[in-house]
């Protein structure tokens, strides 16, 4: 149940949330909500995939 949440949870986030990745965005650089953006989904995908 958990982790089919997080897997939905995930979706949504691909969707809505913008992919500093592709944008090649400095973490140096980053302001506090793109770093809490960055944190974010980095605990939906390690909760999705464990």
């Amino acid at each position: 149940m958990k982790k089919a949440f997080f897997k939905f949870l995930a979706k949504v986030n691909k969707l809505i949330l913008p992919s500093y990745t592709k944008q090649r965005l400095d973490l140096a650089k980053a302001s506090k909500l793109q770093l809490a953006i960055i944190g974010w989904r980095y605990f939906v995908t390690t909760n999705a995939l464990g």
